[in-house]
């Protein structure tokens, strides 16, 4: 199955060997990490297998690789006995191509039955000990439906950007019901502590069973790499990077 999206400056296409699940949980390559580090983790302790990948073209692009071994940037993976297929994104996706990003996945969930997109992120805002916390945005099918009873207060005042405020807006405007978690980042990559938080917040959510206490191992074991993503993602240029956002 191929499904492809062609903007003016960049494209993406998603080519997959079985359909998802009808929820989607990605983590995409942000300051912090935090959400990639807890997807990355969350396809190794649930034991899922690689059902597909992204390509991009007119875009800077990374190959990945591990003990002399390639990998796509962009991944999808799931499991029969799991409702859930989750996407990996190493790939820094900049401002000017996150709109053509995310139509590119909205157009390929729409075509495969997906209802429901839930987004991993960690937001690079000043923050006291008290804000050490996970918070949601989600449209109101997403809360009634997945956040009754959830120990997650929803973000005050703010806006979202980039592929997560397209696949938010598409749900406003849709019956895809659609919720982004975000929690503050550190500096430091990855951000261990944030990257357990979300992991918490979404296994309540989704009643995942996911054992955290080997994430820190995971982490030194992937450090280097991430510090290298890091350091992709820090040389960015202003104009590909999102604005610093106040969230209150």
């Amino acid at each position: 199955m191929s499904w492809e999206s062609h903007p003016p400056s960049a494209s993406f296409e998603i080519n997959a060997d079985e359909e998802p699940s009808v929820t989607l949980l990605a983590g995409f390559s942000e300051f912090g990490l935090a959400g990639l580090t807890a997807v990355e983790y969350l396809v190794e302790q649930l034991s899922l297998e690689q059902t597909g990948h992204i390509t991009a073209e007119k875009l800077p692009t990374i190959t990945p690789f591990e003990n002399g071994q390639p990998r796509h940037h962009t991944r999808l993976f799931s499991r029969p006995d799991l409702d859930v297929t989750i996407l990996v994104g190493e790939l820094f996706v900049p401002v000017w191509a996150a709109d053509s990003f995310a139509d590119a996945i909205l157009d390929w969930t729409g075509a495969n039955g997906v209802e429901e997109i839930a987004v991993l992120s960690g937001v690079p805002v000043p923050h006291g000990p008290e804000e050490h916390r996970v918070f949601y945005i989600a449209t109101e099918g997403y809360r009634r439906n997945r956040l009754d009873g959830i120990d997650v207060p929803g973000m005050g005042r703010g806006f979202l950007d980039g592929a997560n405020a397209t696949l938010v807006g598409r749900g406003i405007d849709s019956d895809l019901e659609t919720g982004v978690f975000v929690t503050p980042v550190h500096a430091r990559t990855p951000d261990v502590e944030a990257a357990l938080r979300l992991i918490d917040a979404i296994s309540d959510v989704y009643e995942l069973a996911v054992d955290t206490g080997p994430l820190e191992a995971f982490a030194d074991e992937v450090s280097e790499y991430y510090t290298e993503l890091a350091a992709r993602v820090e040389a960015a240029n202003d104009a590909d990077r999102p604005d610093d956002r106040m969230y209150m």
